[in-house]
């Protein structure tokens, strides 16, 4: 008798086509986080700040605004009938805080959020590598932090035009700007505070990958902000000053609001330094992602 052997499904090898497409991920992280009611809460809450600042200024005038120091308090003198400046000062006075608050708490969502939820073991489950997969959630981070500053920006803009008028729209050098000469200088400024908060994003991705406690990361950052911005005024630490993210922005701005336009140095500076913060915490979060279990 022939004896017939019972084999079981030939195994299937895997070609790549069963990964999921990185656009697929991307379009489900910008669905995830921009549903979550805490985002929106957050980007309606930035988008009321310029408001704010121009209905305040309008109703008080110049005369309790301050006294011309450095920063964007300083800029709120020259933001009275401007509105130019009025979207600047706003973007300055909020980065000392409000934005880099936004970027945390995107960072702390993104990883420990999803762990202590128990969600983010589904997508290792899935054919999604980590590289990958911090790859979807530094996307999404980036993104949180390019809509926050965009959206300040805009209703700063629109609010200064429809206080000031078109007219209303002088440099620090006191020369007017056409509408679209605004508008370029004002991308210029929205793509510096973005790339500022994508390093501040990256940070809080680098220790949302080490714990599953999404307040932790949002402390931690916060935290880091404060000290970062009190070793700017201590003269003893002079040599740490180059290493500061925050070292440029009360100042760098300001080089968008001359004529011509400031050579950069400041702007150019404050780049450089976010990207090296920008490498280094995505460097050991994803270090720390392929040697984490679970």
């Amino acid at each position: 008798m022939t004896q017939v052997l019972e084999t079981g499904p030939t195994p299937v090898s895997r070609t790549g086509q069963d990964t999921v497409p990185l656009i697929r991920l991307f379009r489900a992280e910008l669905r995830w986080i921009f549903r979550r009611p805490r985002t929106q809460i957050v980007l309606g809450l930035l988008a009321l700040i310029p408001i704010v600042i121009g209905v305040g200024l309008t109703l008080v005038g110049s005369t309790d605004t301050g006294d011309g120091g450095p920063g964007g308090a300083a800029l709120l003198v020259s933001a009275v009938n401007n509105g130019f400046i009025l979207p600047i000062a706003a973007l300055l006075l909020t980065l000392q805080l409000l934005l880099p608050l936004a970027a945390a708490m995107a960072g702390a969502d993104a990883i420990a959020g999803e762990s202590s939820h128990g969600t983010l073991r589904g997508w290792l489950l899935t054919p999604v590598s980590r590289g990958r997969l911090l790859a979807v959630k530094a996307f999404g981070v980036a993104t949180v932090s390019l809509v926050a500053v965009t959206v300040m920006a805009a209703t700063g803009m629109i609010t200064g035009l429809i206080i000031n008028g078109p007219d209303s729209l002088f440099t620090l050098s006191g020369t007017t700007l056409s509408v679209w000469e605004t508008l370029g200088r004002l991308v210029v400024a929205i793509g510096w505070v973005t790339l500022q908060l994508w390093a501040v994003g990256a940070v809080a991705l680098a220790i949302s990958a080490s714990t599953e406690h999404p307040m932790l990361v949002v402390v931690s950052v916060l935290a880091g902000d404060i000290v970062f911005q009190i070793l700017t005024f201590l003269s003893a630490v002079d040599w740490l000053h180059p290493f500061l993210l925050n070292q440029n922005w009360g100042t760098a701005l300001v080089e968008v609001l001359q004529d011509p336009m400031g050579g950069g140095g400041l702007l150019v500076e404050g780049a450089l330094r976010a990207v090296c913060y920008i490498v280094i915490a995505l460097s050991l979060a994803y270090a720390r992602l392929t040697t984490r279990d679970g």
